[in-house]
């Protein structure tokens, strides 16, 4: 009797077992949960790896001891070595071997680099001497760049200390940014090295040889609002050239903290 009981309790033991099975085999599998939980993995997945690569990217124009010149990872930026502190009188000009120059001999007194829009052609033999402080200048053919794109190269200048901006009515492209022994020319102000030249270029201590000279115009030598402007006719004979030796102490630099001489 006893035995009897046990096997009528085991038998109604593995039937609720098996009715529970088949409820479970039967019970649907949330998908929709499984696919938006997987949504949501990779999406977060992709946010993290936009970001990361956003940060590397970043990086690559960073200034710092191990990557001194960050414009090596910008496609088309040229770059030359020129020797420093070789200056000309206000009478005098250079034959450059660029255009727009980025370096070699220059006017004994800087540009206004403050951030300033030049609405005329300045002076190059000026221009050249701010890049010596590490200042940037973006040049743009006034032909091609007018309205938006001129207005989104204003933006990039006006305010910000070490860079300027004018035309250059010889330019053979539309835009032309120039540091000292740096130079790329762009087609659209929507170009994004742009921002990268700027960022790996202006200031950076390690490309420019007037390491914390000054930016601001020299009063009653240089006057921001009434620069001397570029010449249309490009130089003669009478031109220096980028070779010449000059006087070494016309050279001494008027920058880095030196006081400017009175003469002219």
């Amino acid at each position: 009797m006893v035995s009897g009981k046990k096997k009528r309790g085991g038998g109604s033991k593995s039937a609720t077992k098996a009715a529970r099975a088949a409820v479970t085999a039967s019970k649907p599998k949330p998908w929709g949960t499984i696919i938006a939980i997987v949504a949501v993995l990779l999406l977060a997945g992709g946010v993290f790896g936009y970001a990361y690569i956003q940060i590397s990217e970043n990086n690559k124009f960073r200034v710092s001891e191990d990557n001194q010149d960050p414009s090596e990872s910008i496609a088309g930026v040229v770059r030359k070595e020129y020797p420093a502190g070789k200056h000309v009188t206000a009478n005098e000009r250079v034959a450059y071997d660029q255009s727009p120059p980025f370096g070699g001999p220059h006017d004994e007194v800087w540009a206004d680099c403050e951030g300033i829009v030049y609405p005329k052609p300045v002076r190059s033999e000026n221009m050249v001497h701010a890049l010596e402080h590490g200042a940037v200048w973006i040049a743009y053919n006034p032909d091609q760049v007018k309205g938006q794109a001129l207005n989104k190269l204003k933006q990039r200048t006006e305010g910000q200390q070490f860079t300027m901006l004018s035309p250059y009515p010889r330019l053979d492209k539309p835009i032309s940014l120039q540091s000292w022994g740096h130079q790329l020319k762009v087609s659209s102000a929507d170009d994004e090295r742009i921002d990268q030249f700027i960022k790996s270029l202006r200031r950076n201590q390690y490309q420019y040889p007037e390491v914390d000279a000054t930016c601001g115009p020299i009063p009653g030598r240089f006057d921001p609002n009434n620069p001397p402007t570029e010449p249309a006719a490009p130089p003669g004979p009478e031109a220096k050239p980028m070779n010449f030796g000059g006087d070494p102490q016309a050279q001494q630099d008027m920058g880095g903290g030196q006081q400017a001489p009175a003469g002219g």
